[in-house]
């Protein structure tokens, strides 16, 4: 297990108990289109990441960074693992920027970005990889854990709770960056595993429909 790794958990974790109990520092650093906009406080594209709707969302979050992130720190390194996790955050809510622009109270919270981008990497290089839960005595194929995490993601953003605060939109824009550095770096596994690929992306489908053609958000 790659020390990097467990840092990047451990610092997120930290920063999101501190929030947990200190609204102050949750409303200063969390993602928010107006104070971004307007008073281009640009660190919160990134600051967001470390920030979490409550303890089941950063669980969530940081047991998918967990089993997944090691394959990516295998696959390219240490130096890849942060690319990849931090550049999916950053993308994500660039994402989710330019589709709220219009909408200045629009706020969101998570390392959802950057796990999306981390498991559309992981699974490009091991897409059968075998996930354990203790109440499931069977493993649940990688591709199909992706594929629930991303239905979880797309159903949270297009049916939104009040106060939600997740940044569910954040996941197309850190799927397609971790889909893309794992394709320019070992393009040969991504397109052997292309039908995998393919079978987890069917819920980010269907989010870009609603998005793009149904315009249901924006």
């Amino acid at each position: 297990m790659s020390s990097v790794l467990l840092i990047v958990i451990a610092v997120t974790a930290i920063i999101s108990f501190i929030a947990f109990n200190n609204q102050n520092i949750f409303e200063k650093y969390k993602f928010n289109v107006g104070a971004i906009l307007r008073n281009k406080e640009y660190i919160r594209l990134l600051s967001a990441g470390f920030l979490h709707g409550d303890l089941m969302h950063l669980l969530f979050n940081m047991m998918t960074l967990y089993f997944f992130g090691p394959i990516v720190n295998q696959a390219f390194g240490d130096f890849g693992f942060l690319m990849i996790y931090f550049g999916s955050i950053l993308l994500g809510n660039l994402f989710s920027l330019y589709l709220y622009k219009n909408q200045s109270w629009y706020s969101a919270i998570g390392a959802s970005g950057g796990v999306s981008g981390i498991l559309f990497a992981s699974i490009a290089m091991i897409p059968d990889l075998g996930i354990y839960f203790f109440f499931i005595p069977i493993p649940i194929p990688g591709y199909i854990f992706g594929f629930l995490y991303f239905a979880y993601s797309v159903y949270s953003m297009l049916n939104p709770r009040q106060h939600d605060n997740i940044g569910h939109a954040a996941h197309l824009g850190g799927a397609f960056f971790g889909l893309i550095y794992a394709v320019a770096l070992q393009p040969e596994r991504a397109i052997e595993n292309a039908l995998f690929l393919g079978i987890m992306s069917i819920p980010l489908i269907y989010m870009a429909f609603q998005v793009f053609v149904k315009k249901r958000i924006g």
